[in-house]
């Protein structure tokens, strides 16, 4: 098999140290990738790059495809944009596929049968990055939400049910409040959900949808919701399976697929040998199969989960009288 090349940002803060544990496992596994190193992130932040990213480097990921990116440190300030936002506009990554599952009894949890993936529309609505300042005192952010962008987004996650054999697709809005922006967006949810008679299909205000994820996630399958919704829910989900470390995030486009963990860059803990690699390890799972390499993604997770069962932990999941290792 000729090895796929991919582009690897080793990223700020635990950045490095997580994303070497991680290739050394899936190297281990038996992936056949090219890595092609890029730097991106604070460094280049300050010398004097307002975006994150040189021209060499866009010119990497162009080439390749796929990017596999540990957390980023954006310096405080102004003038500095979101090297997130910025990809996964400049990429086109219009979905961002966040699954969230129990691993119970090896990582405890008070719901051991949640199971769920939350895609997040991914380029749009406060995140596009229209803001400015009206007055001295007054400042403005636009909320953008596009016809094509949530039927994209929608399709995909009914897509992504039908071919993952999920039953059913919740729709998370604010309608009862931004009745045009957010209303269009359940339009659509509503238009493309009488596409897919064997899905079931539901939609809740954001406010009591967030409340049952946080009470009853066992009840959610796959969520579709717009970019800001999608942000906050997901840390949520993730911390409710046993920690933020264990998340991990596919943004895909038509061309080009990012992949990553949701957790920070982390500094305070950066050089000390306990951050937990597992969100950016199992990142690189659906980045496998993306490869066309869904055996050796099979087995990865397989050898994370081996690893959970057999108590060896990070902090952020130790158990005492259940963990061997720390």
């Amino acid at each position: 098999m000729a090895k796929a090349p991919i582009a690897v940002a080793y990223g700020d803060g635990i950045g490095p140290e997580i994303m070497s544990a991680s290739l050394r496992v899936l190297e281990a596994a038996g992936a056949e990738l090219e890595i092609h190193p890029i730097e991106v992130g604070e460094k280049v932040y300050l010398s004097g790059v307002s975006s994150g990213i040189t021209r060499e480097t866009w010119d990497v990921i162009q080439q390749v495809k796929t990017l596999y990116k540990a957390p980023i440190t954006t310096p405080f300030g102004g003038g500095f944009k979101s090297l997130n936002v910025t990809l996964r506009k400049a990429l086109n990554l219009y979905a961002n596929v966040r699954p969230s599952a129990s691993y119970f009894p090896a990582i405890d949890t008070r719901h051991p049968m949640m199971d769920l993936v939350i895609v997040r529309e991914n380029e749009e609505d406060l995140y596009a990055g229209i803001e400015h300042r009206q007055t001295p005192e007054v400042y403005q952010t636009l909320k953008l939400i596009t016809r094509p962008g949530s039927e994209r987004v929608i399709r995909y996650a009914f897509e992504f049910a039908k071919r993952n054999g999920r039953k059913k697709v919740t729709c998370f809005t604010k309608t009862n409040i931004m009745k045009l922006s957010d209303g269009i967006f359940q339009k659509i949810f509503m238009e493309i959900a009488e596409e897919y008679p064997d899905i079931e299909s539901e939609h809740m205000i954001i406010d009591i949808g967030t409340a049952k994820l946080a009470s009853q996630p066992e009840r959610f399958n796959v969520i579709v919701t717009s970019n800001l919704y999608g942000d906050i829910i997901s840390d949520v989900a993730s911390e409710l399976t046993g920690s933020v470390g264990l998340g991990t995030s596919s943004n895909i486009g038509d061309e080009y697929a990012m992949f990553e963990a949701v957790h920070g860059s982390a500094p305070d803990i950066a050089g000390r040998g306990i951050a937990n690699p597992s969100g950016l390890l199992l990142a690189g799972v659906p980045m496998l199969v993306h490869l066309g390499q869904a055996n050796i993604a099979t087995k990865v997770h397989n050898a994370w989960k081996r690893t959970i069962e057999d108590g060896i932990h990070t902090g952020d999941i130790f158990q005492a009288g259940r963990s061997k290792e720390r």
